[in-house]
């Protein structure tokens, strides 16, 4: 997969791009990058990239032609959507980033200062997303999350190809705990279960523990989620917990 990137601050990607899972998936060739400099695309000598707001108001505004001229020469006659990254945008999830890891290549355009010319939102631009409820300073650090969660989606990317599929909201539940050695520390233990061996009594307690994280800590995930027969039954089981513990 190939990400465009167009920044004001392009020197911000070094790091993150080029260290840990991101960094080795490159040198593999399972991704690339191109880092574009939208200075590169302003005609006059000063390299200006906004200006003014029409109408007043405070702040700056990314300039419609050094916008189109940056994204039209990044996009060539290749097909790729634009994707802007803005808090007024979809907000970005599990669902999403499985759903862009599907596509040989992506442009993202990280705005910067108070908005970009609306002319360019509505005819160069084909989605739009956000990373939360809050506002940063550019788009550089939501294009950075939006690389991470993709590029671990494609195959190889990982180490352990299962790793991606037992992550939280892959299944629409969040992840269970996690446990390795030593078995005791500082007098607390490893559940007995998961030293066992016996493997359908650990996917069942993963499951559970999968459902009770959930249930205490996103139960809105759980009205989303077609739940199966299995787990409609744990449900109930912790609701039987639960009530016990509360009439203690």
């Amino acid at each position: 997969m190939h990400f465009d990137i167009l920044t004001l601050f392009p020197e911000m990607f070094a790091g993150p791009l080029g260290t840990s899972i991101i960094g080795k998936a490159r040198e593999k060739g399972l991704l690339s990058v191109d880092l574009r400099n939208i200075r590169d695309y302003a005609l006059d000598k000063h390299a200006i990239v906004d200006d003014t707001p029409y109408g007043g108001g405070a702040g700056m505004v990314l300039k419609a032609d050094v916008l189109v001229r940056a994204i039209e020469a990044v996009k060539g006659d290749e097909p790729a959507p634009v994707v802007y990254l803005t808090p007024q945008g979809r907000l970005f999830d599990q669902q999403l980033a499985a759903e862009l890891a599907q596509l040989p290549r992506l442009i993202l355009l990280c705005g910067h200062y108070e908005e970009i010319d609306e002319r360019v939102r509505q005819k160069w631009i084909d989605r739009e997303i956000s990373i939360g409820d809050y506002v940063l300073t550019g788009g550089e650090l939501p294009a950075m999350v939006v690389i991470d969660a993709v590029a671990r989606l494609l195959p190889g990317v990982l180490g352990d190809s299962t790793s991606a599929e037992q992550d939280s909201f892959q299944t629409g539940l969040l992840d269970h705990p996690h446990y390795t050695r030593p078995a005791e520390f500082r007098g607390m233990q490893v559940p007995e279960v998961l030293l066992s061996g016996n493997h359908e009594l650990i996917r069942r307690w993963r499951l559970k523990e999968s459902l009770r994280r959930t249930l205490l800590r996103r139960p809105d995930l759980l009205q989303r989620k077609e739940l199966s027969e299995e787990e409609r039954q744990i449900l109930a089981e912790l609701e039987q917990e639960f009530g016990k513990e509360e009439n203690k």
